[in-house]
């Protein structure tokens, strides 16, 4: 008798159940490997548990028999296939689209003759990368502190580190940053950046920088500061006289222009309604033999209203290009760029 025990407890303590915790992107392919070592029992059934955030009171989902296969006890879910192999006494699953509903535990049994159930318990963790984004809050030129742009890392698991880097800017812009969880245990992380809007911040360029575990990288964002004027944008340069033809062409960045939207008429353009599709920056390019210049105003209408940042009505852009030929003692190439931006309300309406 005791010799039978000596040989029962060496048996035991050789056989083992091998498993493993596993981390996996969402929308990734997670593998749940299970298997069982240092027996000779017979292997009669391979059993398959979850407790999961869709389905938190542990029960069987899954079992393997030697003739008949892998079968799901409660339906059926084609994500799960089993990869293992029943004689080898591996049990593991391929999981693929991993998606938060599947995180939890997973438990995997073997029913071993005669030594009975061994199991090991395989938990699944999750990351979720953020989406990101930069919102331009269009400040207008002034002389109190205003939002100038938020950066946003929305629904990451674990959350997302989002910091400003501004350089030169030193401060003269200052940062703030708040998070909120959610009952999913993802979280959105938002960092603003407040300033002055003053002519000599405009065009500076900073980077808000995203990191974290969910990330295999560090994401940088650009971002460049617009300073905007509701009413009146003014640009002059030194005067001289014209001797010399310019040609003009008119730019939305980033999109092209609607024929049906505007009308070009040489250094004039004119928009010809007032809705969300003529929204975005554009650009005037006035050139000659001696050079170019640019100009550019942004125009930003709400859907169905004429309110925002600016409401426009007409946007006429007029040019006067003086250059010089010949005469040294006259300044050299040079152009007067003057964009009146109307105001208007209610144009909409009836």
């Amino acid at each position: 008798v005791f010799c039978k025990r000596a040989l029962w407890f060496i048996k035991m303590n050789a056989l083992q159940v091998i498993g493993g915790s596993v981390t996996v992107e969402q929308g990734g392919t997670a593998i749940l490997s299970c298997y069982v070592t240092g027996t000779n029992d017979d292997l009669t059934q391979i059993t398959w548990q979850r407790k999961t955030r869709e389905k938190p009171h542990n029960d069987n989902f899954l079992t393997i028999l030697p003739r008949n296969g892998p079968e799901f006890v409660k339906g059926g879910d084609d994500r799960f296939k089993y990869i293992g192999n029943f004689k080898d006494n591996n049990g593991t699953l391929q999981l693929s689209n991993v998606a938060l509903k599947d995180e939890g535990s997973y438990t995997c049994i073997f029913s071993l003759f005669p030594s009975g159930n061994q199991k090991t318990e395989i938990p699944l963790n999750l990351l979720v990368p953020p989406f990101t984004n930069v919102k331009d809050n269009l400040p207008t030129l002034g002389t109190e502190e205003v939002l100038f742009a938020t950066c946003t890392a929305a629904g990451s698991k674990p959350p997302a580190e989002v910091r400003w880097l501004t350089d030169a800017l030193g401060d003269k812009v200052r940062t703030t940053a708040n998070s909120t969880q959610y009952d999913d245990d993802t979280t959105t992380t938002v960092s603003s950046l407040f300033g002055v809007p003053t002519r000599e911040i405009n065009g500076h360029q900073v980077q808000c920088v995203i990191s974290g575990d969910s990330l295999s990288k560090e994401e940088s964002l650009l971002f460049t500061i617009q300073i905007y004027c509701e009413s009146q944008l003014t640009f002059f340069c030194p005067l001289c006289t014209f001797h010399d033809q310019v040609s003009f062409m008119f730019f939305r960045s980033g999109q092209s222009l609607l024929e049906s939207s505007v009308k070009i008429d040489g250094a004039k353009l004119q928009l010809l309604s007032l809705t969300s599709d003529i929204n975005g920056l554009y650009q005037c390019e006035a050139s000659n033999t001696y050079g170019s210049k640019r100009g550019q105003l942004y125009v930003h209408v709400a859907s169905g209203e004429v309110s925002l940042v600016l409401a426009v009505q007409f946007v006429q852009i007029f040019l006067n290009w003086f250059l010089i030929l010949g005469d040294f003692s006259f300044c050299g190439c040079c152009i007067i760029l003057i964009l009146f931006c109307f105001m208007f309300c209610g144009l909409l309406s009836k």
